[in-house]
This record gives C-alpha cells, sequence and structure tokens, in this order.
C-alpha cells in the first residue's frame, strides 16, 4: 500500500461517497463524529450487558455512583443529584423513587422544599460490587491503547466537549 494513501475506514467510506453523489456537501465532520457515534454505541449496548449481568439498570447505576462519590455520608439534595447528572428534576425523581423503592436510597424533605437523598447500606452495597465489574470491563474495552494514546485521546476529547458545549449552548 502506498504510504501517501489514506487510511481505508468506514467513516471515509462515507465521507468519500458524500463527496462522489453531492460534491460541495460538508462532510468534514464524518471522520469525527461517525466513528464517536460508533464507540458510544459500542461502549452503551456492552454497558447494558454489564449492568444486566450485575442486576441493575444504567440510571440507577448513576444515581447510586454520584451518591458514593460524595463521599460520607453518601447524601446529596436533588437539585445536586440533577446538577451532577445532567438529567432533568423529572427524571432524577424518578429514579430517586425507583430506587426508594428498591430499599436503595432514602429520600427525606428539609427546610423548604429541598429534597435530601441518603445512599442505604443496600445501595452501598450493590454500588461497591456494581461499580469495579463496570470500570474493569471499560479499562478491558480500552487497554488497546497504551497509556500514551489514552492520554492524548482524554486531552482531545476535553477539548472537544469544551468546545461544541459552548457552540450548542450559544445556537
Amino acid at each position: 500500500m502506498d504510504s501517501d494513501q489514506p487510511v481505508r475506514t468506514p467513516a471515509r467510506e462515507i465521507a468519500d461517497a458524500w463527496r462522489r453523489e453531492r460534491p460541495g456537501t460538508p462532510v468534514d465532520s464524518i471522520e469525527v463524529v461517525t466513528p464517536l457515534w460508533r464507540l458510544a454505541k459500542l461502549f452503551a449496548d456492552d454497558r447494558r450487558r454489564v449492568l444486566a449481568a450485575a442486576g441493575v439498570d444504567a440510571a440507577t447505576l448513576d444515581l447510586l455512583s454520584v451518591l458514593r462519590r460524595s463521599g460520607p455520608p453518601y447524601e446529596l439534595s436533588t437539585r445536586e443529584l440533577g446538577v451532577r447528572t445532567l438529567v432533568t428534576a423529572g427524571a432524577i425523581s424518578q429514579r430517586v423513587a425507583r430506587a426508594k423503592a428498591q430499599g436503595l436510597v432514602t429520600r427525606e424533605r428539609t427546610t423548604g422544599r429541598a429534597v435530601l437523598v441518603t445512599l442505604t447500606d443496600a445501595g452501598h452495597a450493590l454500588i461497591e460490587r456494581t461499580v469495579d465489574q463496570v470500570l474493569g470491563r471499560e479499562a478491558h474495552l480500552v487497554s488497546g491503547l497504551t497509556k500514551g494514546q489514552r492520554q492524548a485521546l482524554v486531552e482531545v476529547l476535553d477539548v472537544l466537549l469544551a468546545d461544541v458545549s459552548m457552540r450548542v449552548a450559544s445556537s
């Protein structure tokens, strides 16, 4: 293979097909966005399988993880949970209600309208046994990259995320 020729990837083939079929169509993003979409799907599908085997859904794991990472006494307001999980107040309310019904959290109204959510012993035990399964699996999935490649990817993704967030917010 000629080293001057670009590597053939599915995303490059998609971009080339659009260039051929619709000259002038903006295709510069395809080779960035398409692999990200495909990776996101692969990671999400794999995580769902791991979580199903562990007996927990992604939304509950997200809720319990945020509470566990908050440190003792493992409690946050529903408002803070919404900020940290990037979901709406309604979604937080549903997640908390589901986790409470399973005995994984308690919910207590404090002064005014504030609601405090606390991780129970059962919730703590579930997150402790699940987090290593999930993160261990994801570590395995990215183990094909060297430490330097992972760090470079982290830096580039951070720049891209910040820039895209700004562009989306301003449009």
